[in-house]
């Protein structure tokens, strides 16, 4: 039996499910992976709780669920200790980042997965910011340069549970990619849906929001920004490219028209908001964001309205199309699982 020593900063909508999700399959982990994940610190906005011996998990979930920081909890809590503090002060195997997405300078969570790098920690993030502003120097601090250093891993970033960045840049290995296409935002495509069938951009926003899944001003996500996000991080890990935001071309939803959304339902297809990514033939790729028209026979063609999906093409693994349904929070907390477990094994 293994044991992996972790840290997590960030207990909101992914950093809390983690948690759940480990407390409840702890049994389960052991026995099909001989491994064994103890939290040692984790840190939230009001501090931070630290334990060498292993945090009690129920204790830490039931202090988030009745609204207080981990840092009142007995005996183990840090007040005012943050989680760049947690990474520089306490010993541990992993480090697991799911800070609030900031895209203006992407703290915290870059210097804590900085810090933690050049320790020689191995970071898994479910945070975009850092990746989207900082995707070249994390990955001179990574594996993704020099198998010597720490891995660096971050599928819960682009589609939460699908496995795109694991797909793109581990199962197509050697291939030539050429074109990739992907609705990657949950929020823009249920509303395109319920406008195809006839609800007004008002109506739709509001179910989304009621849902959970858009936040009360949701203009990441209509305008496309949240989408582009993800095309930069899939088109620096996948692509091989450095590539930030302003080499997106994008367009939001907002100017979506009545017949564009006719036209596709008359093809038996919908209006994406798409994600597309193509070669030009001289090594650069024309990369942008905008509402689709896309019939019926497109592999994105028939997407229900809570679901996700992605579409590689490769020159000698042929069309690998990817389909999810929306988790939410929960399915980017198991793909930060599933980048622990492969940390653990490497």
């Amino acid at each position: 039996m293994r044991t992996l020593r972790f840290l997590l900063t960030g207990l909101g909508n992914v950093g809390r499910p983690f948690l759940e999700i480990l407390h409840e399959r702890a049994a389960l982990m052991r026995e099909r992976y001989r491994l064994e994940l103890v939290p040692v610190g984790v840190a939230d906005s009001g501090g931070a709780a630290v334990d060498a011996r292993g945090l009690d998990v129920p204790a830490v979930l039931e202090a988030k669920r009745a609204k207080r920081s981990v840092a009142t909890l007995p005996g183990v809590g840090r007040p005012g200790m943050g989680g760049l503090a947690l990474v520089r002060e306490v010993e541990a195997d992993v480090l697991l980042d799911a800070t609030p997405t900031n895209l203006k300078d992407a703290q915290p969570g870059l210097d804590i997965v900085r810090e933690a790098l050049r320790r020689g920690m191995p970071a898994v993030l479910a945070s975009k910011g850092p990746l989207v502003l900082a995707f070249q120097e994390l990955a001179a601090l990574s594996d993704w340069t020099s198998p010597r250093n720490p891995a660096l891993r971050f599928s819960g970033a682009v589609g939460g549970a699908l496995p795109t960045v694991n797909v793109g840049w581990r199962d197509l290995a050697l291939g030539k990619l050429g074109l990739l296409e992907g609705v990657l935002n949950s929020t823009s495509h249920l509303m395109l849906c319920r406008m195809g069938e006839g609800r007004t951009y008002e109506e739709a926003l509001k179910e989304a929001q009621e849902a959970g899944i858009a936040e009360p001003d949701p203009t990441l996500d209509v305008d496309g920004w949240d989408t582009a996000n993800k095309l930069v991080i899939l088109a620096n890990a996948v692509l091989r490219v450095p590539t930030t935001l302003k080499d997106v071309a994008v367009t939001g939803m907002r100017g979506v028209t009545r017949e564009e959304l006719d036209a596709a339902r008359a093809r038996g297809g919908q209006v994406l908001l798409l994600a597309r990514a193509e070669p030009r033939g001289d090594g650069t790729w024309a990369l942008s964001v905008k509402p689709t028209v896309v019939g019926g026979e497109h592999p994105l063609g028939r997407l229900g309205a809570r679901d996700m999906g992605l579409v590689y093409r490769s020159d000698i693994h042929g069309r690998v199309t990817l389909l999810s349904g929306d988790e939410g929070a929960w399915g980017a907390s198991a793909a930060m699982l599933r980048d622990v477990l492969d940390v653990a094994r490497e």
